[in-house]
């Protein structure tokens, strides 16, 4: 299975790649902001997973999600918000703009694992 890590910690990057190898991803890529995050999907339209920081520099994460659901070749890719945010409306903003998963920091494997599950992935 093929996933992206969108996060301008590379810390946060790091942890949540290995994480997501530990529950079965074998291939995980990285981005630092939104853009490239944009840019990783529309060349890689096979991800099926994307883990995505609201907060970044060039594109936030909730405007990835947006541009990521304009694009119907990206349709199968489901998006998880991973970030501090959490507000009842910014979660309700993710989740209507097209996030599929919503998690907030700090979590644990056990955590991204449950909402891997909600999602479909048979991990």
């Amino acid at each position: 299975m093929k996933a992206l890590v969108v996060d301008d910690s590379r810390v946060v990057r790091m942890m949540l790649s290995q994480m997501l190898k530990d529950i079965g991803f074998a291939d995980v890529a990285q981005a630092q902001h939104g853009k490239e995050g944009l840019t990783y999907l529309t060349g890689n339209p096979d991800t099926q997973l994307a883990l995505v920081d609201w907060n970044m520099p060039e594109m936030t994460g909730i405007e990835m999600v947006e541009e990521v659901r304009k694009d119907n070749a990206l349709s199968n890719c489901k998006l998880m918000m991973v970030t501090t945010e959490s507000e009842v409306s910014q979660v309700e903003r993710a989740l209507t703009l097209g996030a599929n998963e919503f998690v907030m920091k700090p979590f644990t494997k056990d955590v991204i694992a449950d909402k891997l599950r909600l999602l479909g992935f048979g991990l």
